[in-house]
């Protein structure tokens, strides 16, 4: 029986207290005083073993006053009831809407006995239903707010982002329990000139109670972890992350640790907090936010998200697991016993069972239309590309499209199918194979971004006197964008599978691969893949003296 999953994040949050078992998603925030151009800059990652990479869409519509709207989970897509409809919902595209609005989340769990499954919102719908409805940030929040509220919150502790073209801001939300269908929660706005971050953990910390400007939060916030005996003290010094969702070893080195990461890469201080990220100091918290030292780009961002915690104590290319090619992945389940001990592996920012990822863009200076740009793909970050997709688009192209392929069947025009055959490939030799597939995205991911300037200007010329011209021609760039991107990820296929077959490599000169002298279809002798230092040391020393030659 054919089954699709058109899920956004499938998260299974095991019964600690605070731990999601997938450990998915990871979103970076940078704010428009800490972006190179003032944009707001909001990645994500859709981490997941059972999400497809698609990109969803829906225009604006227009309804009855008397419509309803019915409510799947996101996650399994049970029913859950209906809501009344808006009279006018907003385009989307992915998690931006037509007025630059940026939504996005990790799940941090919390405590299990506060999920309520007779509530009517799930997160996934929380967020789409709210982008249908709002157009800033703060009017967001409010919404959100509204929704759980009326109509029940039914899912576990989730960090979200929401940003638009002014401001960015982290909330955090936990439902009540059985029988109470609200939800507590707490939004605080990022400082312009900062950064944050969150990765499945929850992260506001003690906030300011009188300042709306910079803090918005439920009324029974505080009140209601009294109740439960999750808090006692002064109000001033209440903590949203230390009462709902306590930090844990788990919390810190596969959670925060990625934050640590994203401030690491910016440039940030974090030496000091070093010992909290790798679980051994729980005390010594990172703070919500970050002054960033330098500016950051679009493409800044994207690569951030394509961490393994390369040159830190963390990274993992350095120990055996990553066999004789550096491979920085490690296969599920995250922890493992031997002999009655429990290890883990780490969990950084990139990882395999990513579904789809993006960095949304929104732009103050531009019109609505040609401001907002989804930058997306599809497959692990750091073996795939991002391309734009402005959000004012008539149309999607066929290899992101909803409902091209899934999980259980192969499309060759999905894009999510190609890149996975790409990484699948570099899984095997990556220290080879990864520097031809970085070639390959910051080739596409420049162009794009080099390109933007002169699609801006002619879509701006060309929106002074007809607006529905300049949409098609953003709509026309967004899906060529992105075709040429999946075209040339056919291309980089069929030539990693000729340039390193069976171990070998070819070798090549700035015309391509060179043959023999006397045959032009016969290489020269190729080089040796071989292994690294580590494994030669470490095969070597377990084989004895059965491998030495005698």
């Amino acid at each position: 029986m054919k089954f699709k999953i058109r899920l956004a994040i499938a998260l299974f949050v095991s019964a600690a207290i605070n731990t999601p078992a997938s450990l998915a998603c990871t979103n970076i925030i940078v704010t428009r005083g800490a972006s190179s151009d003032g944009s707001v800059l909001v990645s994500y990652s859709a981490d997941s073993a059972i999400v497809y990479g698609e990109l969803y869409y829906s225009p604006s519509q227009i309804y009855e006053k008397s419509a309803v709207r019915k409510v799947y989970e996101w996650e399994t897509e049970k029913y859950l009831g209906e809501i009344p409809q808006v009279e006018k919902t907003y385009q989307r595209v992915g998690n931006m809407n037509e007025h630059q609005l940026i939504i996005t989340e990790t799940t941090f769990g919390g405590r299990p006995e506060l999920k309520n499954n007779d509530g009517t919102i799930d997160y996934g719908s929380l967020i789409y239903i709210t982008l249908e409805r709002a157009k800033t940030a703060r009017e967001a929040i409010a919404v959100m707010g509204k929704l759980v509220e009326e109509h029940g919150y039914n899912s576990s502790g989730e960090s979200f982002s929401i940003a638009d073209t002014k401001e960015a801001w982290i909330m955090e939300m936990i439902g009540k329990g059985k029988d109470n269908k609200g939800a507590v929660w707490v939004a605080v706005r990022i400082p312009d000139g900062y950064i944050s971050a969150h990765a499945n953990q929850a992260r506001i910390n003690t906030f300011a109670l009188n300042d709306p400007e910079n803090c918005i939060y439920s009324s029974d916030v505080i009140s209601f972890a009294k109740e439960q005996g999750y808090f006692k003290g002064k109000d001033k010094d209440f903590s949203f992350c230390d009462a709902y969702a306590p930090i844990d070893f788990g919390g810190a080195r596969f959670c925060e640790a990625r934050v640590w990461s994203a401030f690491n890469q910016a440039g940030c201080d974090v030496d000091q907090y070093l010992d909290f990220a790798m679980g051994e100091n729980l005390q010594n918290k990172m703070p919500l936010y970050m002054k960033a030292p330098k500016k950051l780009s679009v493409k800044d961002v994207a690569d951030f998200m394509r961490d393994h915690y390369e040159d830190t104590p963390m990274d993992m290319r350095k120990d055996m697991g990553a066999g004789g090619n550096e491979v920085p992945y490690r296969w599920r389940p995250l922890t493992y016993k031997h002999n009655g001990v429990e290890y883990f592996n780490e969990r950084a920012i990139s990882t395999q069972q990513t579904g789809w990822w993006m960095v949304g863009q929104s732009r103050s200076w531009l019109p609505n239309e040609i401001g907002g740009i989804l930058w997306f793909g599809v497959d692990a970050a750091a073996t795939s590309c991002l391309t734009p997709m402005y959000v004012s688009t008539k149309e999607v192209p066929l290899s992101l499209k909803d409902g091209n392929g899934d999980l259980l069947n192969y499309s060759s025009t999905a894009a999510f199918w190609i890149f996975n055959r790409v990484a699948q490939f570099a899984y095997l030799r990556y220290n080879d194979i990864q520097p031809d597939i970085k070639k390959a995205y910051d080739n596409h991911e420049n162009n794009a971004i080099k390109n933007i300037e002169a699609v801006d200007k002619a879509a701006l010329a060309l929106l002074e006197s007809n607006k529905e011209q300049a949409i098609d021609f953003l709509t026309d760039y967004s899906v060529r964008t992105a075709q040429d991107m999946f075209d040339s990820w056919n291309e980089l296929d069929r030539y990693l599978m000729v340039k390193f077959i069976d171990g070998y490599t070819k070798h090549e000169d700035k015309d391509g691969f060179i043959d023999n002298g006397h045959s032009t279809s016969k290489p020269t002798s190729p080089k040796n893949g071989g292994y690294n230092k580590r494994w030669i040391e470490t095969v070597t020393k377990e084989s004895g003296d059965r491998l030495k030659t005698k």
